[in-house]
Parts: C-alpha cells; sequence; structure tokens
C-alpha cells in the first residue's frame, strides 16, 4: 500500500476516473448495439449523430483511440446508408 499522501490521492482519482471511463465506454457500446440492431432507416438516420457525437466525447477524453472511433463512425455510416 501506497504511503505518501499524494500517491494515496492518486490511488482515489484513478479509481474514481475508472469508474467513470467504465460507465461512458460501456454506455457507447450500448448505443451502437443499439444502432447496428435498428432495421428502420428513418430511426437509424436520427440516431446517427448522437452516436457520433458520443464517440467523439469519447475520443476527446481518451476513453477510445481517435482512430479506432473514426472507424466505427465510417462503419456506422455505411451501415445507415445501405439501410433500405
Amino acid at each position: 500500500m501506497a504511503n505518501h499522501k499524494s500517491a494515496l490521492k492518486r490511488i482515489r482519482q484513478n479509481e474514481k476516473r475508472k469508474v467513470r471511463n467504465r460507465y461512458y465506454h460501456k454506455t457507447a457500446r450500448t448505443a451502437l448495439k443499439v444502432l447496428r440492431n435498428e432495421e428502420d432507416k428513418a430511426a437509424a438516420t436520427e440516431q446517427l449523430p448522437k452516436v457520433i457525437s458520443l464517440l467523439d466525447k469519447l475520443a476527446k477524453k481518451n476513453i477510445i483511440h481517435k482512430n479506432k472511433a473514426a472507424n466505427l463512425k465510417s462503419k456506422l455510416t455505411k451501415h445507415v446508408n445501405k439501410l433500405a
């Protein structure tokens, strides 16, 4: 266990951030799954900007890598455009 006050604080901060990041990441994965399973083009087109915004926020906060966010946005846009 850490002995320094600053190390103890760092442990507390890391735990808070881990929980917060895990929540955001899980929320994004759920949103992606919902959009991928959507079969109605109108509903999917409505959801797409919200999911893209979510991915951009995660990339900005370094929860996911910016290239991963770009790849996911590209795949989702292709998926929505393919819907009839």
